[in-house]
C-alpha cells in the first residue's frame, strides 16, 4: 500500500464518519422537532393549570385569613395581634402556593430545599435586616409598649403619631397632617420611645407671661376661674396656678391642669386665648420685648 493509497483511505474514513455525525445530529434535530408541539401543548397545560392554581390558591389563602380572623377576634385576640399574625399567615400561605406552582414544572420539593439549603446562609445574611424587624414585632406584641390607636413618639428619629398597625416587619404611623409614617419593627424594639395616650388623662402645662407692674395674685385669679369654667377640665384632679420663674420683662406663671388624652390639644389652645381675653378685660399686662432709649442731654 502506497502513502497516496493510505491517506485516501483515512480521508474517505473522516469523511464518512463526518457524514454519520451529521446524520446523528439531524436525527436528533428531527426528532426535537417532531416532539416540539407536544412539548408546547404540555407547557401551555402547565401554564394553564399555574395560572388556574395561583387564581385558586389566591381566593383560599384570603378564606383562610378571614377564618383566622374571626377565630382570633372570637378569642377576644388585641387589634395589633390580629394583624401581625394576619401578615405572618399571608407570608407563609404565599410561600407555600409558590411551591407548589414549581412543581408544575418540574420541579421537586426536595430540589427546592437542596437549593433553599444551599443559598440560607447568604439570604440570611442578605435580610437579617427584616429577621430584626420580624422579632421587633414579636417583641411589641409580647411586651405591649404601645398598642393600635396609641400616639407614640420614636426618640431617635423623633417621628411621630398614632398607631395605625403593626404589620410583620414594619409599624404604620399617622400624622394628623394624614401622612403615613412607616417605623421598621427592630427600631422601635431597639429604641426608646414615648408613648403619650397610654393613659386616659394627661396633664396640660402652660407658661404665661405678666408684666412686673401686673398684680399676681389678680392674674392667678383670672386663670383659675377660666379653668373652672372650662368643660374640659378635670376639676377633681386639681388646678394649679404658680410663680415659676422671673424673666427679664415679665414674670412668668406656671399653669397645670389635667384633661382627657382626646381633649388634651383643643383645652390647651382654649385656655391660651381665653387667658388673653380674660388679661385685656381684667387690666393684665402681657409684657413683650422692647428697649426704651434714654437720651441724657449735656
Amino acid at each position: 500500500m502506497t502513502i497516496l493509497t493510505y491517506a485516501l483511505l483515512t480521508a474517505e474514513g473522516d469523511v464518512q464518519a463526518a457524514v454519520e455525525d451529521m446524520e446523528q445530529q439531524i436525527g436528533v434535530l428531527q426528532r426535537y422537532l417532531d416532539e416540539l408541539p407536544d412539548r408546547i401543548f404540555s407547557m401551555g397545560i402547565r401554564v394553564m393549570m399555574a395560572m388556574v392554581l395561583f387564581a385558586v390558591g389566591t381566593r383560599v389563602i384570603a378564606f383562610i385569613r378571614n377564618l383566622m380572623k374571626r377565630a382570633l377576634e372570637k378569642f377576644s385576640a388585641s387589634k395589633e395581634a390580629v394583624q401581625f399574625l394576619d401578615s405572618c399567615a399571608k407570608a407563609v400561605l404565599y410561600v407555600v402556593l409558590i411551591f407548589m406552582i414549581l412543581q408544575l414544572f418540574g420541579l421537586q420539593a426536595t430540589s427546592i430545599a437542596t437549593v433553599l439549603g444551599s443559598v440560607g446562609v447568604t439570604v440570611g445574611l442578605a435580610v437579617q435586616g427584616s429577621l430584626s424587624n420580624c422579632i421587633g414585632g414579636i417583641l411589641i406584641l409580647t411586651l405591649k409598649p404601645f398598642k393600635v390607636g396609641d400616639f407614640i413618639i420614636e426618640d431617635t428619629y423623633k417621628n411621630q403619631g398614632v398607631v395605625q398597625e403593626i404589620s410583620i416587619f414594619y409599624t404604620k404611623l399617622m400624622t394628623y397632617d394624614n401622612k403615613v409614617i412607616l417605623i421598621p419593627n427592630g427600631t422601635l424594639a431597639n429604641c426608646s420611645l414615648t408613648n403619650v395616650t397610654d393613659n386616659p388623662e394627661r396633664r396640660v402645662e402652660l407658661s404665661v407671661g405678666i408684666s412686673y407692674k401686673s398684680d399676681i395674685r389678680l392674674a392667678r385669679q383670672v386663670i383659675e376661674k377660666l379653668a373652672q369654667e372650662n368643660p374640659k377640665v378635670l376639676k377633681e384632679r386639681g388646678i394649679s396656678v404658680f410663680v415659676d420663674s422671673y424673666g427679664e420683662s415679665s414674670i412668668q406663671l406656671g399653669v397645670h391642669f389635667w384633661t382627657k388624652k382626646e381633649d388634651w390639644w383643643s383645652a390647651k389652645c382654649e385656655m391660651l386665648e381665653a387667658i388673653k381675653y380674660a388679661f385685656d378685660e381684667a387690666g393684665v399686662e402681657i409684657p413683650y420685648n422692647q428697649l426704651d432709649v434714654h437720651v441724657v442731654q449735656d
